[in-house]
């Protein structure tokens, strides 16, 4: 390496997004980096390189995931259509299995320093759902693999601050500007990783806030759940929560179970809950009205089914090849259901051919033939699967609650008990598992989306009522619910009292003359139910108006970077997001009139939506395809210096907080 030939990347968050384009840049390193050159990689955030912020350890370690052990990885695999190497690597079960006796050894070995953590890794199997804290532990170790199998010429530095400002010319070196520090980091290149992001309440939720301060109430509004401060709810008071996703299962865990509370096992299998008396009673809604499936507790009793087959790259051309605006829930809808149908019927057929009426081979034939929503479809189905709740019915799931209306909220709580306990007892049963071959093409399905957005074809509309909307919505309430267990305790709190269902379509509303917050739905006409408190109970979406990121504020308010706006047929789509060019990630800065040559946006903000940072392996993740490709073009540029300015422009090395060498581990030394 020549002396003063030194090329320099700062990335703007060390969670699990920066460190799954650190892996890439590892894995591409041997072909793409000469090592003429020293590069130096600054991480700029104030939460632990690896977990970051949405995952570090200290968070309630009631916690958990909601993804088997088995389920999760950080590593590409044979699926993954990269240009860079495949590198496998463990899943967190596997890896977590070095911890046992006899166990297989993973480099760099150190086993976790919480020791409530370590006995939990243990016993971990693949079919568990581990805590956050787990988890925790093996993105640290997949951060310091990475960095271990950088070349030599390459060093990483954390600095354990927050990223204020990024400044300089497009043809000249950038100055990321530090809290706490009067000199800023200079780079060639910048990466904005930040991941998941809070932001400030938006008008309603200011309305609300201003309602609860006059009356002296509580008001929470869309939180990350492990930040949430909910000290200010006293015992026994009653709480409307808004939203019945992961985010209030979380919520529900911390104010019972977190308060003291316990659950007893029941010789009939069910659980009751222990109160602590310190819990609030807890009244719960949302537009479905209905807790998220639960996640499927089985494996695949199938051969894995091929995907995609009829929403891949081919049906995703031809739609772009349209010279039309298209409706997602008109155009595109229909062949992800007939793919999503494909993964459910694939494994129904292969796996449980006493419940089918034809052969496979004659099903699948007629099945490609035919439109997902013709009458020749639905006969097809109905007389090759006898029984009802062996076919997909996407409008059914979607509104389970549609046009149902209850006399007393106790028939409701009834109804909803029992749709709950079948939910569970379904995702249980392997009897049923086409729901996890659904699932599994749901994943093929979103793994398509991105490269359909980036065609800019969807309607302003459409991608805001359809795929923002309908589709984020439905994806999550099918694929991303809670483990089976959550339910059951949920149902136990119903049970105790401590938890009661509100219905569909809720509407929350306040009461000045009462000083109370009320809360109403069709599901259980005529009842309101007033509370002196009110939480949203869901995350905060992107937003860059309210973003609570300096560093994107800043960009923003000055005009250096995009919101995503979609504009057609007189309707206007701002999604919040963050504009970047669809082939490597370059923030789109206004000023120029299209990508910047020196800063990279990666992730949850931006319009890529490949949010997902880690991944079910064998999915061929979008993440980790965006991920290489950034990488490998990081590297070509800062290998070179062929990127805008003079070769080597960013040269000048600052004190960090942590130099992390090959080996080390973050905080030592």
């Amino acid at each position: 390496m020549s002396t003063g030939s030194v090329s320099t990347l700062v990335v703007v968050g060390a969670g699990p997004r920066a460190t799954g384009l650190l892996e890439r840049i590892a894995a591409n390193s041997p072909e793409l980096w000469s090592g003429k050159r020293e590069l130096r990689i600054h991480l700029v955030d104030p939460h632990p390189p690896g977990p970051g912020r949405i995952w570090r350890h200290t968070q309630s370690p009631l916690l958990r995931m909601n993804s088997m052990a088995e389920d999760v990885t950080m590593f590409t695999d044979e699926t993954s259509t990269i240009d860079g190497p495949v590198r496998p690597g463990p899943s967190l079960a596997e890896w977590a299995a070095q911890f046992r006796p006899g166990g297989p050894r993973f480099a760099p070995y150190a086993e976790p320093a919480d020791p409530r953590v370590l006995p939990e890794l243990r016993t971990l199997t693949g079919a568990d759902f581990p805590t956050r804290r787990a988890q925790s532990a093996y993105l640290d170790w997949v951060f310091r693999r990475a960095v271990a199998e950088l070349p030599s010429t390459v060093t990483v530095e954390w600095h354990r601050t927050t990223a204020t400002a990024v400044t300089g010319p497009p043809d000249g070196a950038q100055q990321v500007h530090l809290t706490g520090r009067t000199a800023p980091l200079t780079a060639d290149l910048v990466v904005l990783a930040q991941g998941h992001l809070g932001s400030a309440p938006a008008a309603e939720h200011r309305a609300h806030a201003a309602f609860a301060r006059r009356h002296g109430r509580f008001h929470l509004p869309p939180e990350f759940s492990a930040d949430a401060d909910l000290t200010g709810l006293r015992p026994g008071e009653h709480v409307v929560l808004r939203g019945f996703g992961l985010a209030c299962v979380d919520l529900v865990t911390l104010l019972t179970e977190g308060r003291g509370g316990t659950y007893r096992d029941e010789p009939d299998g069910t659980l009751t809950y222990l109160p602590s008396g310190r819990e609030p009673v807890l009244h719960i809604g949302s537009r479905r009205g209905v807790p998220y499936h639960a996640k499927t507790g089985y494996r695949i009793q199938g051969p894995r089914p091929a995907l995609p087959r009829h929403f891949g790259p081919q049906a995703v051309d031809a739609l772009l090849a349209e010279e039309r605006p298209l409706s997602l829930r008109r155009d595109v809808w229909p062949l992800m259901a007939k793919e999503i149908g494909f993964g459910h019927y694939h494994e129904l057929f292969h796996a449980h051919p006493e419940r089918t009426a034809v052969p496979w081979p004659e099903f699948a034939a007629a099945y490609d033939r035919l439109e997902w929503y013709s009458d020749a479809m639905t006969h097809l189905v109905a007389g090759a699967v006898p029984g009802p709740d062996d076919r997909l019915d996407f409008e059914a799931l979607d509104r389970p609650l549609q046009d149902l209306a209850f006399a007393s909220p106790d028939d409701f709580e009834e109804h909803l008990r029992d749709r709950i306990a079948r939910d569970v007892a379904r995702r249980e049963d392997p009897a049923y598992s086409a729901d996890l071959g659904a699932f599994l093409a749901l994943l093929s399905v979103y793994g398509q989306l991105p490269r359909l957005i980036a065609g800019g074809r969807l309607s302003a509309r459409s991608l805001a009522e359809d795929l923002d909307g309908w589709w984020h919505g439905f994806f999550s309430f099918l694929a991303s619910g809670p483990p089976g267990f959550r339910l059951r305790q949920l149902l136990a709190l119903s049970r105790a009292g401590l938890v009661r269902f509100l219905g569909a379509e809720l509407r929350v509303g306040t009461d000045e003359t009462t000083g109370t917050f009320t809360a109403t739905s069709p599901t259980v006409p005529g009842r309101t139910v007033r509370a002196t408190a009110l939480i949203e109970a869901y995350l905060p979406g992107p937003n860059l108006d309210r973003t609570e990121d300096p560093l994107l504020r800043r960009l923003h308010r000055t005009g250096a970077l995009a919101e995503e706006v979609i504009a057609d047929a007189g309707h206007t789509h701002r999604s919040g997001r963050l504009t970047v060019a669809p082939a490597d990630g370059r923030v789109i800065d206004p000023g120029l009139g299209g990508p910047h040559p020196r800063r990279i946006a990666l992730g949850a903000p931006t319009d890529s939506r490949a949010v997902a940072a880690f991944a079910r392996p064998r999915t061929n993740a979008p993440a980790f395809r965006q991920n290489d490709a950034v990488a490998r073009a990081l590297l070509r540029a800062l290998d070179t210096g062929t990127h805008p300015g003079a070769p080597g422009a960013a040269t000048e090395r600052l004190d960090a907080d942590v130099s992390v060498g090959a080996g080390v581990q973050p905080g030592e030394g």
